[in-house]
């Protein structure tokens, strides 16, 4: 996918053409050689669960405002995915949590300005009281069974996980 706002070599600043590299069409300098590669954009999450429900946060911020989605959101560069999941847990619940394992790791874009690779991590309470914060204004325990509106996909998903899981252990 060509991002538009790259236009430019930044190495030379030569005006960028098409050309197929490496089995895609990708910008290319014809001046210096120098080919764009998009690096994808990744997200994590939290899944905090007690009694057979699932935590989730109301969004306040498009897209998908008023919809629920897991507490995720995007990791910044040289950040371990483990420490963005549970940053952007406290930023949006008020609690202080330990990533534990790997639930899933979801693939695909599901907006422009959306992630690449969302990583859904198990998690504990360690702290805090449940408080919605940042970008949510509602923050809820629901059955993974009878989800509220959601906004993603890759939440859809892990609730589908969670509810088969349970349906399983009971």
């Amino acid at each position: 996918m060509r991002d538009p706002s790259i236009c430019f070599c930044p190495i030379c600043g030569t005006g960028l053409t098409s050309a197929e590299q490496f089995g895609q069409l990708r910008p290319v300098c014809p001046n210096c050689g120098w080919v764009y590669f998009a690096d994808p954009k990744v997200a994590a999450g939290i899944v905090l669960q007690d009694q057979g429900r699932v935590l989730l946060v109301r969004r306040v911020n498009e897209p998908f405002r008023g919809r629920w989605t897991l507490p995720a959101g995007f990791v910044d560069a040289d950040e371990d995915p483990r420490r963005a999941a549970e940053r952007e847990c406290l930023e949006e619940t008020g609690l202080t949590v330990r990533a534990t394992e790997v639930i899933d790791v979801i693939a695909g874009r599901e907006h422009p300005r959306g992630a690449d690779f969302v990583i859904v991590f198990a998690a504990a309470i360690l702290s805090g009281e449940l408080s919605p914060g940042d970008d949510a204004d509602r923050a809820e325990w629901f059955d993974p069974r009878h989800p509220p509106d959601l906004a993603f996909r890759a939440t859809e998903a892990v609730l589908q996980l969670l509810a088969k899981k349970s349906t399983i252990h009971r």
